[in-house]
């Protein structure tokens, strides 16, 4: 919020700290050697590396973070679209319903965005159509990274149905393989870095360091991150397609509605209708429901017996 542009040293950060540990942990410093062929890794994290720093220069597109997030909840429609095209998969009613709430929802959302940076008072006239170009830009590269993770996506399950399923080594490579890219963004990462160093200092709690405030803010994206990206790698091993998607869904949610409440970004009525399409057709997609009947019976069938 103070450094709008820092996505790419907060990357850059995750990236190393994820690569770091996995070489000494996973890779044992370079002594075991991959499962998977190492050209698949590369394939993978060309496409992994270009999605995170697509999806972080659409922050500087006029693009607010709620319109990023439920714009990249969207993931479900470039999965299907893709999926049927190069998987030649084919789906039940439900799921292309469910696909429409979601595509309708990011447009509601997309089209009450773009009206109100149209309309945005604090612009003038000569910077009103430049924002508005700005936000268009914004939109096209949130595009292209949504269909680009989901290519992504597809390369990796055919990767597991090929090799089998290495998380941990999959985590790894992810993040070490992309590093020397970074060399390409170095003049912005320094230029946060300097920004970082400017900050109001901040006393950590407990153990009493004194460090810029920024600093601080990294260190804990950096953790929270790792917990979450290994939680999700662990996750596509150890449970089906459908679980994953509904858990990283919530997750969504969740983010959304502290980022709203806590940030105070602006959100109308018609923000919360989309947002109830994109989650309501995310969870027709999981076919929660479907879980849900069973467990209710089976909790009827019980309470009598207690009692």
């Amino acid at each position: 919020r103070q450094f709008p542009g820092c996505g790419n040293i907060v990357t850059f950060s995750q990236f190393l700290f994820i690569a770091v540990e996995g070489f000494i942990f996973e890779a044992d410093f370079g002594r075991k050697r991959p499962a998977i062929p190492i050209r698949n890794y590369f394939i993978m994290v060309a496409m992994f590396f270009t999605v995170s720093v697509v999806n972080n220069y659409a922050l500087n597109l006029n693009i607010a973070m709620p319109l990023h997030m439920i714009f990249r909840s969207g993931s479900l429609i470039a999965s299907m679209a893709l999926g049927i095209i190069i998987l030649k998969k084919r789906y039940s009613v439900s799921k292309y319903t469910s696909i429409a709430l979601v595509s309708l929802g990011i447009f509601t959302c997309t089209f009450m965005s773009a009206k109100q940076v149209a309309s945005d008072s604090s612009l003038n006239r000569e910077d009103g159509p430049q924002a508005f170009l700005w936000w268009l830009l914004g939109i096209a590269a949130l595009t292209f990274a949504l269909l680009m993770s989901a290519r992504m996506g597809i390369f990796q399950e055919m990767l597991y149905q090929k090799f089998g399923k290495h998380s941990k080594e999959a985590l790894f490579y992810n993040h070490a393989l992309p590093l020397p890219g970074f060399l390409l963004l170095a003049p912005n990462i320094y230029q946060h870095a300097v920004l970082f160093n400017q900050s109001e200092l901040f006393q950590v709690p407990v153990i009493g360091v004194t460090l810029p405030i920024m600093w601080f803010y990294l260190l804990m994206n950096v953790i929270t991150q790792y917990v979450c990206i290994r939680g999700v790698f662990i996750l596509t091993t150890e449970c089906t397609s459908l679980t994953v998607t509904l858990v990283v869904t919530l997750r969504k949610f969740v983010s959304l509605i502290f980022s709203i409440l806590y940030f105070q970004n602006p959100f109308t009525g018609w923000h919360w209708l989309g947002t109830a399409f994109v989650f309501v057709g995310t969870l027709m997609y999981t076919e929660v429901w479907n879980s849900l009947g069973p467990f209710l019976a089976r909790c009827r069938r019980r309470r009598p017996k207690e009692e």
